[in-house]
C-alpha cells in the first residue's frame, strides 16, 4: 500500500491523502453551511464560464474512451486477463453484473428514466415541433444516448485500469497505479498523493450530487405514497437516515452487505420491470423501445461527436456537458467499485460486460418507464409534463398516478419508494468503501472507523448541496468536480498503453496466438526459426 500510517488515529491510511482530502471537503461543508446562497451562486458563475470549453472538450475525450475500449476488448489485448493468466472470476456472473449495475447507474436511472424523455419531448435541437409523435422518438434517443455506451465507457475505462495494474501488476488498488508507468517511482510521493485528492475530490462531490438527486426522488414518492409533502426538512431526515443503514451496510464488507444489497434490488428492479411491461401499453412499449434502439444506433456516431455549434440555446450545457460530467465525476467511485469485483476476467469479457449488459437493462428501463409517460401524453389524458415543469422529482411517481391503476398504482409507487432507498443504500455504501480504498493507499479493506467517518462526512456534504439550491447546484458541482479528474484520465490512457507493451499476444488456453504477419508474406516462411549453419557451409557458393 502506499504510504500507510502504522499508528494513531490515521493508522492504516495515507496521512498526507486523507488529511488534505478532509480539508478540503470541510471547508466545503463549513462553507456550504453558513454561505448556501453565495455557495449556489459560485458554482452557478463557474459553470457558466466553463460550458463553452466543455461542449466540445467533454465531448471529445468521451468519444476517444468510447472508441479506445471498443479496441481493447477487440484487438490485440482482448485476451488479457485482469489477474495471473488462469485466474478465474471472483463472483458469479449475475452477480457481478447486479453490483456493477446498482453502483453504477442505479439512483440516476431512476430520476431520470422519465423526467429526460418527457424534458425532452418538449424542446430539442433535433425536432421542430414538440410534443408530437416524432419528437417522442427523438426524446427516447437523446435519453438512450446520455445513459448508454458513451457513458459506460468512461466507467469501464477507469475499472479496467485500476484493475489491470491491481491483479495484474500485484499494485495497490487506487487510482496513482494507472500512472506508474509513464511518472514511475514518483507516483509514490507527492505527485500520486495529488492524483488520489483528485480522484476523491470527484468521487465525493459526485456521490454527494447523485444521492441528493434521489433523495428529493424519494421525497416525491413519500408524497405519492402516504401524502408527506415536499421540503428541504423531510429530504434531511432521509439522508441521515439512508446514509446511517449505508454505514452499517459497508462497514459489514463487499461480500456481504454490498452483495446482498446489490442482487435484491437487481431482483426489485426486475420485479418493477416485469409489471410496467404487462399493466403498461404492452404493444407501444415493445414498438417504442425496439425503434428508438435502432434510432439510437443509427445515429450514434453523430450525436457522439455532436458539440451543438451551429446552435445557440444552450441545450449542449444543459444535457450533454452535464450527463458526461457526471460519469467522470462518478468514474473514480464506479470504476473502483467495478475493479474491485472483476478480478479474474479478460479484457473481451470485461468490456463486452461492462460496455453492453448495462446499456442493454438500461435501454430497457427507459423504454418501459419513459415509454409509458410518453404514451400517456400522447394517447392518453396526459399530465405527466405539466408534473415534471412543476418538479421534475416528480416524473417517477406521475407516470404510474397517469397509469390509473388505483390501490394497485399505490403499491407500486411504494415499491418504488424502497427500490430508491436500496438503491441510494447500494451507491452510499459502494462509494464509502472506494473513497475510503483510496485514501488507505489502495488497501481493499480499509479501517472501519474510518468508513463511518466517510459515511457521515456523504451524508453532511449531501445536505448542505440540497440546502444550497437544489438541482441546479447539484448538476453545478458535479461539472466542476469533473474537470480535474479527466485530466488524470487522460494521463491513465497513455500509462496503460505503455504498460501493455510488456504483453504480447495474450494467449489464453483453448486459443490460438500467433505474430502478427503482412498478408502477402510467404505462409511458409512465416514464423519460422533461421537454421544455423557453420562457417564452411555459409561461404560455399550457391
Amino acid at each position: 500500500m502506499y504510504q500507510q500510517a502504522r499508528c494513531g488515529p490515521l493508522k492504516g491510511m495515507n496521512p498526507r491523502v486523507t488529511l488534505v482530502t478532509f480539508l478540503v471537503v470541510a471547508v466545503s461543508l463549513i462553507y456550504g453551511a453558513f454561505y448556501t446562497e453565495r455557495l449556489g451562486y459560485g458554482l452557478a458563475l463557474m459553470r457558466t464560464v466553463l460550458d463553452p470549453f466543455l461542449e466540445w472538450y467533454y465531448v471529445l475525450l468521451v468519444a476517444f474512451l468510447l472508441l479506445f475500449m471498443v479496441w481493447l476488448g477487440t484487438g490485440r489485448y482482448k485476451n488479457v486477463r485482469l489477474g495471473s493468466d488462469f485466474e478465474q472470476p471472483e463472483f458469479t456472473f449475475f452477480s457481478w453484473v447486479a453490483m456493477l449495475f446498482a453502483a453504477g447507474t442505479g439512483v440516476g436511472i431512476l430520476f431520470w428514466s422519465v423526467a429526460q424523455p418527457i424534458l425532452q419531448f418538449q424542446a430539442n435541437p433535433f425536432i421542430v415541433d414538440g410534443m408530437s409523435p416524432d419528437a417522442a422518438r427523438v426524446a427516447m434517443r437523446l435519453t438512450y444516448f446520455h445513459w448508454g455506451l458513451n457513458g459506460w465507457a468512461i466507467f469501464s475505462f477507469v475499472a479496467l485500469v485500476l484493475a489491470y495494474f491491481s491483479y495484474r501488476w500485484k499494485m495497490p488498488l487506487t487510482i496513482r497505479s494507472g500512472l506508474k508507468p509513464l511518472f514511475g517511482k514518483r507516483t509514490d510521493g507527492l505527485l500520486g498523493d495529488a492524483v488520489d485528492v483528485l480522484a476523491v475530490f470527484g468521487t465525493v462531490f459526485g456521490i454527494a450530487t447523485t444521492l441528493g438527486l434521489g433523495v428529493q426522488q424519494m421525497n416525491a414518492g413519500l408524497d405519492a405514497v402516504f401524502g408527506l409533502p415536499s421540503s428541504l426538512a423531510l429530504q434531511l431526515i432521509v439522508t441521515a437516515v439512508i446514509m446511517s443503514v449505508a454505514t452499517v451496510s459497508v462497514v459489514s464488507g463487499v461480500k456481504r452487505g454490498v452483495r446482498l444489497l446489490s442482487e435484491a434490488n437487481f431482483w426489485l428492479s426486475i420485479a418493477v420491470v416485469v409489471f410496467m411491461l404487462l399493466f403498461g401499453p404492452t404493444q407501444y412499449l415493445i414498438a417504442i423501445t425496439i425503434e428508438s434502439t435502432g434510432d439510437y444506433i443509427q445515429n450514434l456516431m453523430g450525436m457522439t461527436f455532436h458539440t451543438n455549434a451551429t446552435r445557440d440555446d444552450g441545450w449542449q450545457a444543459e444535457w450533454t456537458v452535464f450527463f458526461w460530467g457526471w460519469w467522470l465525476a462518478w468514474s473514480p467511485f464506479v470504476g473502483m467499485f467495478i475493479a474491485r469485483v472483476s478480478r479474474g476476467r479478460t479484457f473481451r469479457e470485461f468490456v463486452m460486460g461492462v460496455l453492453l449488459v448495462p446499456t442493454v437493462i438500461t435501454i430497457v428501463w427507459i423504454g418501459l418507464f419513459g415509454g409509458t409517460a410518453l404514451y400517456h401524453e400522447l394517447f392518453g389524458a396526459g399530465g405527466i409534463v405539466a408534473a415534471v415543469e412543476a418538479d421534475v422529482a416528480t416524473a417517477l411517481f406521475a407516470t404510474i398516478d397517469a397509469m390509473g391503476l388505483g390501490l394497485l398504482g399505490q403499491g407500486v409507487s411504494a415499491v418504488l419508494v424502497l427500490l430508491i432507498a436500496t438503491y441510494l443504500i447500494t451507491s452510499a455504501n459502494a462509494g464509502t468503501l472506494v473513497i475510503n480504498t483510496i485514501l488507505a493507499g489502495g488497501d481493499p479493506e480499509p479501517p472501519t472507523a474510518h468508513r463511518i467517518l466517510w459515511g457521515g462526512l456523504l451524508g453532511l456534504l449531501t445536505a448542505v448541496l440540497l440546502m444550497a439550491g437544489g438541482l441546479e447546484t447539484l448538476q453545478a458541482a458535479v461539472i466542476m468536480a469533473a474537470l480535474p479528474f479527466s485530466v488524470v484520465i487522460m494521463l491513465m490512457v497513455v500509462g496503460l498503453l505503455k504498460a501493455l507493451h510488456r504483453e504480447r499476444y495474450a494467449a489464453r488456453t483453448g486459443e490460438r496466438a500467433e505474430a502478427p504477419r503482412e498478408p502477402w508474406a510467404d505462409l511458409d516462411d512465416a514464423g519460422s526459426r533461421p537454421v544455423p549453419v557453420s562457417d564452411d557451409e555459409a561461404h560455399k557458393p550457391h
